[in-house]
C-alpha cells in the first residue's frame, strides 16, 4: 500500500487558497440505519419525508451494503477506502492508526489534493478513532445530557424499563440536535475554500429514545412486525446459529445467560411492537433534523454546488431470523441506506438496483470532486451508476464480520462462508427473506465455487 503520510504536510503547503470552484461535500452518516426509509420501502410504516426528498435530488441505491456489520470496522473501511480483510480492523476495539498507521483517509486526501477544509461533528468514526487529528481541521462534539444518555432516565415513564421509549424533553437538549445546529451554522458562513462537512447522527443506535412526538407518528396499535419464520435457524451452520443468538437483556437483569437470548427476551416481555415502534420513531427523529440540514443548505450560497451523501453504517435486525441488532452477515444485517445527490450530471430521482458497497464512496467522491484517483483503494467509483443507474454493473460486494467470515452479494445471490468452512447460500429471486439455506444442495456447488472466487485472498489479523 502506497504511503502518503510523509508528504501530506508538504503537499498541503503547496495548495493555494483557491476559490470555491470544486464542489463542496455534505456528508451525513447515520448510526445503525438499515433500509427502513420511505422511498426504499424497507418497512411500510417508515416516515422519512426529508431523506425521501433528498433521494429525489439524486440517486438512491436499493442494494447498498456495508463493509462490516459493526460500527468501527464499517467506518474505518469507508474512510480509508480499504476492506476489513486488508486492515485487520474487525471489531469496535481496534484503533485505526494502530492497524493502518499510514492510511490516508478520505478527508486527508481532500485536504492534500483538493485544498478542502474538512470539519466533522457527532458520530463519524467510532470510538477512539473519532477525533483522528490527521483527518480534521476541526471536530465538533456537543456535550451530552447524561440523564438522557443512560438507559434509566429521569425523563422516562416508569413503564419504559426497556432500552426504548418516548422522551418528554426539550428537543434542543439532545446531542444530535446540537450537532445539527453546529453544521447549520457552518453552512451559513462564507467559505473561501471548498468544504467537506460531516454531520454524523448517533441515532437510531440504541437506546431508542426520542421525543414523544415521533412516537406519536407510529401508533403502537398499528405497528407491523417483520416477517419471520419460526424454524429459520434450523438450516444454519454453527456460526450462523451463534451469530443469531446474541443477547441483550431488556429486563434490566445483569446475568444475561440466565435470561435467554435477544428474541426470546423481547417476545417474553411483549416488547416486539414497542421495539419496532421505537426504532421507527428514532428514524423519524433523525429524518426531521436531516430536513433542517437540507433546508439550511438550500438557503445558503452553496446549495447549487454541494454534493450530499447520506448513508447508514450497516443494517439492523428487529426479529428477522429471530435475531436482533447487527453482528451477522445476512441481508438485513448488512443492507443500508445510501443516497448521493449533487452535480448536474448525477441523475435525479432515480433508484439504482445494482449491488454497491460503502467502500466505493471514497473513489466516488474523488471522482465527483475532480480529484486524481488513488492507487490501492479497494472500492470502485460509482459515478458511472450515478449518471446511468440502469447500466450493466457486474461487481460482487464483499462483507466481513470478524476474521475470515465473509459474505458475497451479487444481484441475485448471497453466499456466506465462515472461518470454519460453514456455508450459507440464498437465492434472492425466490427467497428475499433468506429463509432457505441452499448450501447443502449439491446442485449449487458449482455456483458457490464461483462465488468463492470473490472472497479475499488476504486476511490481515
Amino acid at each position: 500500500m502506497k504511503s502518503y503520510s510523509a508528504t501530506i504536510v508538504f503537499i498541503l503547503s503547496l495548495v493555494p487558497l483557491i476559490g470555491n470552484d470544486r464542489p463542496n461535500v455534505l456528508f451525513i452518516p447515520i448510526d445503525d440505519l438499515n433500509s427502513w426509509v420511505g422511498h426504499l420501502g424497507g418497512h411500510p410504516q417508515a416516515l422519512t419525508p426529508n431523506i425521501d426528498r433528498l433521494a429525489k435530488r439524486g440517486v438512491s441505491f436499493t442494494k447498498a451494503y456495508c463493509n462490516a456489520p459493526l460500527c468501527n470496522p464499517s467506518r474505518v473501511s469507508l474512510f480509508t477506502g480499504l476492506l476489513p480483510s486488508n486492515t485487520g480492523v474487525y471489531g469496535n476495539g481496534e484503533m485505526m492508526r494502530d492497524k493502518v498507521p499510514d492510511a490516508v483517509t478520505l478527508m486527508q486526501y481532500l485536504r492534500a489534493e483538493g485544498g478542502y477544509t474538512v470539519q466533522g461533528g457527532g458520530k463519524t468514526f467510532h470510538g477512539s478513532s473519532l477525533n483522528d487529528p490527521k483527518s480534521w481541521d476541526y471536530y465538533n462534539q456537543p456535550n451530552r445530557n447524561r440523564r438522557i444518555r443512560g438507559e434509566r432516565d429521569a425523563y422516562l415513564p416508569e413503564e419504559a424499563w426497556a432500552p426504548w421509549g418516548p422522551l418528554d424533553v426539550e428537543e434542543s437538549e439532545l446531542f444530535d440536535v446540537k450537532n445539527v445546529d453546529w453544521a447549520i451554522a457552518e453552512l451559513g458562513k462564507s467559505h473561501d475554500k471548498p468544504f467537506f462537512i460531516a454531520c454524523g447522527f448517533t441515532k437510531p443506535h440504541m437506546p431508542w429514545y426520542a421525543p414523544r412526538k415521533y412516537f406519536d407518528l407510529h401508533p403502537i396499535d398499528d405497528i407491523v412486525l417483520p416477517d419471520t419464520l419460526d424454524n429459520d435457524r434450523d438450516d444454519l451452520p454453527y456460526w450462523g446459529k451463534r451469530f443469531a443468538m446474541e443477547v441483550h437483556d431488556v429486563s434490566g437483569a445483569r446475568n444475561f445467560a440466565t435470561h435467554g437470548e435477544d428474541h426470546d427476551m423481547v417476545t417474553k416481555h411483549k416488547q416486539w411492537p414497542r421495539a419496532v415502534q421505537s426504532y421507527l420513531a428514532t428514524i423519524s427523529y433523525v429524518d426531521a433534523h436531516v430536513g433542517r440540514l437540507l433546508d439550511a443548505l438550500d438557503q445558503s450560497e452553496y446549495g447549487d454546488n454541494t454534493i450530499v451523501v447520506l448513508w447508514g453504517d450497516h443494517g439492523w435486525h428487529l426479529g428477522e431470523k429471530q435475531h436482533w441488532r447487527k453482528h451477522a452477515l445476512w441481508e438485513v444485517t448488512t443492507k443500508t441506506t445510501l443516497v448521493i445527490a449533487g452535480p448536474e450530471d448525477v441523475a435525479k430521482n432515480q433508484l439504482c438496483k445494482k449491488p454497491v458497497s460503502l467502500v466505493d464512496l471514497y473513489p466516488t467522491l474523488l471522482d465527483l470532486c475532480g480529484l486524481p484517483s488513488r492507487d490501492g483503494l479497494d472500492g470502485k467509483s460509482l459515478v458511472p451508476l450515478l449518471k446511468s443507474p440502469e447500466m450493466e454493473w457486474e461487481r460482487p460486494v464483499l462483507m466481513t464480520f470478524g476474521y475470515e467470515n465473509h459474505a458475497i452479494r451479487t444481484d441475485r445471490w448471497r453466499y456466506i462462508r465462515y472461518n470454519n468452512g460453514g456455508e450459507e447460500l440464498y437465492d434472492h429471486d425466490s427467497d428475499p427473506n433468506e429463509w432457505k439455506n441452499l448450501a447443502s444442495n449439491a446442485e449449487y456447488r458449482p455456483l458457490m465455487d464461483m462465488l468463492k472466487r470473490s472472497l479475499p485472498t488476504t486476511n490481515v489479523r
